[in-house]
């Protein structure tokens, strides 16, 4: 299924992409995108992207991944008093405490687990909130960069300096933390990270980033429009096997009134709560204090006067002390921000996007040759030819030639009654 939607409001151009590969018989992805239609929407909660990553038998990864995706955008939004980023923390450990207590009233259910990688644009920037090794890439310029740290055990040993050479040994699908099989969760909070025209954001399971590396993510966002980009990117899953489920959502934006550079909103916080109610009897002292002051000043009791002028303004220091309590709180910044990201950055391929497209193609013909796919090639090499002969119309054509490659292998599995397990 394929979605793509532009606002004039907002000026982010979206498209999601969900497909169930080539080797899995059920799709145990989520996604989920709300765009603020409201100036008072977008400057509070902004627009809200996300991917969930489904794991459990019987259908629990899929319940997993879809109680994610319903309860963490309808809780992030409810949630109206804490600051974007604590509401958005707060909102996924919710969702993990629904999912794990779903989990554990159903034999079936139990163990489920999903991951999430959320993203926010916000005036003040873009901000993330992730569990698991579901990702989360900006494209700017010529670099593209990983904003999300993986939960999974390579990634974790890595950062603890304990792989040693290889990392081939170690299993690339062990994740170290999920949604829902734990009362308890730990949630990483990215950003906010500033934001600028053109910039194009990839959320993906790993259904994607398993076959497809991230140079090749690198070329096909930067040469292709959001709607071609997520479709190439799921078709070229496939044609490397597809085996697991593919979820993407691409983001672009469009508009210069969303760069944080133009915005004049107030820096997010954290750590900021209202000020406790002051009871009416603490008002009392600092009055009754000073009247009682006052009249001893008139009869000439001056040292006792000024002893309770100074226990009524210490009283109205104190009642000052808990009002500024409730405005105290960390600012944050493009300098004071949360998380440590980007954790990647992997620039276009030198080569050029469209040349880095047309060698995958290769690359891709040479391979199906080699294990005896029975294909025709014609409208490949048609738009192949098209995309060589006019620029401008390039990545387009490449685009399509993609589709038709999937096309072709979808039949030709058809034809052979394959189980659909393609090594590629």
């Amino acid at each position: 299924m394929s979605d793509a939607a532009a606002s004039w409001q907002t000026g982010v151009t979206e498209v999601t992409v969900s497909d169930v590969g080539m080797r899995r018989s059920q799709n145990q992805d989520s996604f989920n995108v709300m765009l603020a239609h409201t100036p008072e929407q977008w400057a509070k909660r902004g627009h809200f992207f996300m991917v969930a990553d489904g794991m459990g038998a019987h259908a629990a990864g899929e319940l997993a991944s879809k109680l994610a995706v319903d309860n963490i955008p309808h809780l992030y939004s409810k949630y109206a008093g804490p600051s974007p980023p604590e509401g958005l923390r707060r909102a996924i450990i919710e969702a993990n405490t629904e999912i794990h207590t779903r989990g554990q009233a159903n034999a079936d259910f139990h163990q489920m687990g999903t991951t999430t990688s959320c993203l926010v644009l916000l005036p003040q920037g873009a901000l993330i909130g992730h569990v698991g090794d579901s990702r989360i890439y900006r494209l700017r310029g010529d670099v593209l960069h990983q904003l999300t740290f993986d939960h999974s055990l390579v990634w974790e040993l890595r950062a603890m300096n304990q792989l040693e050479g290889d990392a081939h040994n170690v299993p690339k699908n062990v994740i170290t933390r999920s949604l829902g099989p734990n009362p308890d969760v730990q949630v990483d909070i990215e950003g906010p990270l500033p934001v600028e025209e053109g910039d194009v954001y990839l959320l993906c399971s790993d259904g994607l980033t398993g076959p497809v590396e991230d140079p090749d993510l690198a070329a096909i966002l930067s040469c292709m429009t959001p709607d071609d980009a997520a479709k190439t990117l799921v078709h070229l899953a496939n044609l490397r096997g597809g085996p697991d489920n593919i979820t993407v959502v691409v983001a672009r934006v469009s508009s210069a009134e969303l760069a944080t550079s133009n915005s004049k909103a107030e820096p997010l916080s954290i750590g900021r709560r209202d000020a406790p109610p002051t009871p009416p009897a603490l008002w009392v002292v600092p009055i009754v204090c000073m009247l009682v002051a006052l009249v001893m000043f008139l009869a000439g009791q001056t040292p006792l006067a000024v002893g309770l002028s100074v226990v009524g303004v210490a009283a109205l220091g104190y009642i000052g002390y808990q009002q500024l309590q409730g405005a105290k709180g960390t600012q944050l910044s493009a300098h004071r921000r949360l998380g440590a990201g980007p954790y990647v950055e992997v620039p276009v391929p030198d080569m050029g996007s469209l040349a880095r497209i047309s060698e995958i193609i290769d690359s891709l013909r040479a391979r199906a040759t080699q294990i005896g796919w029975e294909l025709s090639w014609a409208e490949v090499d048609r738009h192949c030819q098209a995309a060589k002969a006019d620029p401008s119309t390039a990545a387009h054509h490449y685009a399509q030639a993609f589709a038709c490659l999937m096309v072709e292998l979808r039949a030709f599995l058809a034809r052979q009654a394959s189980d659909s397990a393609v090594e590629l």
